[in-house]
C-alpha cells in the first residue's frame, strides 16, 4: 500500500480489525520509509457496478457520495456514526446483489431514502429536499405532511 505521506510503496499492517457490522475490515498501517501511521478500509466488492444518471452519463459507482450525503442529511442530528455505516452499507449491498452492471441514479437514491426514512424524519426531509429538487417552500410542506401522515398509520 503507497504511503499517502511520502509516496513510498511499502507499509506494515500494525493491527485490523472488523468494522461496520463485519462488512468491512480497518487496518492500522506503518510506512516503511517515513514511519507515519494511516488507516485504510478493505471492503468486498461482488460486481462493478456502472451508475446512469438522469442525463444518460455513465459512471463508476462510488461509495464516498452516498456517505457524503448521508453524513450531511444527518448532520447535527446525533444518529450514530456506526448506524450511518449500516445504512450505506446495506444500501450498497442492495446494488451488488441486484443483479444488475447499470444501475439508474434514482434507484440508488430511493434506496437511501426508504433507510433515512427509517433512521430519522428530519434526515430524510433533507435529503429528499435535494433528491426531488425542492424549490419553494411549499414543496417542503407537502413532503413533510406526507411524512407526518405516514407517521400516524
Amino acid at each position: 500500500m503507497r504511503c499517502p505521506f511520502c509516496a513510498h510503496d511499502d507499509s506494515q499492517v500494525k493491527d485490523s480489525r472488523p468494522t461496520e457490522d463485519n462488512t468491512a475490515i480497518r487496518r492500522r498501517r506503518q510506512c516503511d520509509s517515513c514511519g507515519a501511521r494511516f488507516t485504510t478500509f478493505e471492503r468486498v466488492q461482488l460486481r462493478e457496478v456502472i451508475v446512469v444518471k438522469s442525463d444518460g452519463t455513465r459512471e463508476a459507482f462510488d461509495r464516498t457520495k452516498i456517505d457524503q450525503s448521508v453524513a450531511l442529511a444527518c448532520r447535527k442530528r446525533g444518529v450514530a456514526q456506526e448506524r450511518l455505516d449500516q445504512l450505506v452499507s446495506g444500501v450498497q449491498r442492495q446494488i451488488e446483489t441486484m443483479g444488475e452492471s447499470e444501475v439508474p441514479a434514482k434507484a440508488i437514491g430511493e434506496m437511501v431514502m426508504e433507510g433515512l426514512r427509517g433512521l430519522d424524519t428530519v434526515a430524510y426531509i433533507r435529503f429528499a429536499s435535494v433528491y426531488r429538487d425542492f424549490t419553494e417552500a411549499k414543496d417542503f410542506e407537502d413532503f413533510a405532511s406526507t411524512v407526518r401522515d405516514a407517521g400516524k398509520s
